[in-house]
């Protein structure tokens, strides 16, 4: 997808999220997808809301004016209309209209990153799965080696999956097709839960389960072997208050990943790289919290919670200004 930075000038005049529903201002909104944000690491649970300002404040970040869903439907101005993918308001319209467009004319909506960028994803995944339940953990190869499918179907069935902002739920059915059984989606707009199941009924994958969850205020009290992220991290970047969610992000997903699980994200806003400084930015906060909560005399260390595990290395790269980048990054993270 064609990444385009907006000026102040072009966002002027442009109309506020709830009002978003023709295809026009759609484009405006789609366009500014890969508009960079500023993010931070996480912090404990116990005062999110306190903490991750103190952590944005700490690190010169823009702090929270007013912590709050975004379900409450802010309005953005001129300098923050690029922030429009990250408001809820903006799924939910675009969702129902997707959903309309389902149930009158059979289309599936939205493919974010493109179907081949998904099929890449499950089948790499797959392959990547495969290697980590048989103790392999190298993070040197250039791809790991396609399965054939009696392999698959030996060891996926078993693995717990979890797609976190799931939209049309159309990465399960990769997955499902690579062998995953164990498959659930969430999304906080009921609009793309409802797409999502109708077209895993269509299309004839009735047992994959969804459900209306949102990550960062998650109701799941479960984990799982493998959780994926498709764009979700993106668009949270994306909110006016993105620093914050991402803070929030880390901590909620660390808390459904199984320990000696996987967490694989693919991403068009963050490099590799960038997305590796931001786990160990995540886990360095975390060492750090454990520190102040141990007795003076107390030994016991916090190890990190995610490291890097492998990435895909078969997306097209570019070199500008020296370094060399993809417009969409797939990294995988193993839970300690």
């Amino acid at each position: 997808m064609a990444a385009m930075r907006l000026t102040p000038d072009d966002a002027r005049g442009a109309p506020s999220a709830v009002d978003m529903v023709s295809d026009d201002d759609r484009s405006v909104a789609a366009d500014s997808w890969s508009i960079k944000s500023e993010y931070g690491s996480t912090l404990d649970d116990d005062q999110r809301n306190a903490d991750a300002a103190e952590a944005l404040s700490a690190g010169n970040f823009r702090a929270a004016s007013d912590y709050s869903s975004d379900k409450d439907e802010i309005e953005p101005d001129a300098e923050n209309v690029t922030s429009m993918l990250g408001l809820q308001s903006y799924w939910d319209s675009q969702y129902a209209d997707e959903l309309t467009n389902f149930h009158e004319h059979g289309h599936v909506g939205e493919v974010w990153f493109g179907p081949e960028v998904m099929e890449t994803v499950a089948s790499w995944t797959k392959s990547l799965c495969y290697d980590v339940s048989q103790g392999r953990f190298s993070n040197q190869a250039d791809n790991v080696k396609s399965l054939n499918g009696d392999q698959g179907s030996k060891f996926l069935s078993s693995w717990s999956v979890l797609d976190i902002g799931t939209g049309n739920g159309l990465l399960l059915q990769e997955l499902a097709k690579e062998g995953f059984s164990n498959l659930t989606g969430t999304d906080y707009s009921e609009g793309a839960i409802d797409l999502a199941r109708s077209l895993a009924e269509r299309d004839g994958f009735s047992k994959i389960k969804f459900l209306v969850d949102d990550v960062l205020e998650t109701k799941l009290e479960w984990q799982f072997q493998l959780v994926v992220d498709k764009g979700t991290l993106d668009a949270i970047g994306l909110h006016p208050e993105g620093p914050l969610k991402r803070i929030m992000y880390w901590e909620s997903v660390s808390k459904l990943v199984a320990p000696g699980g996987l967490l694989v994200i693919t991403s068009c806003n963050s490099t590799k790289d960038e997305l590796v400084q931001e786990v160990e930015n995540f886990n360095q906060r975390r060492v750090n919290s454990f520190a102040e909560s141990e007795s003076s005399n107390g030994t016991q260390r916090e190890s990190p919670t995610f490291q890097y595990l492998n990435h895909v290395r078969t997306y097209p790269t570019f070199t500008f200004g020296g370094s060399v980048g993809s417009r969409v990054a797939t990294v995988a993270f193993l839970r300690n």
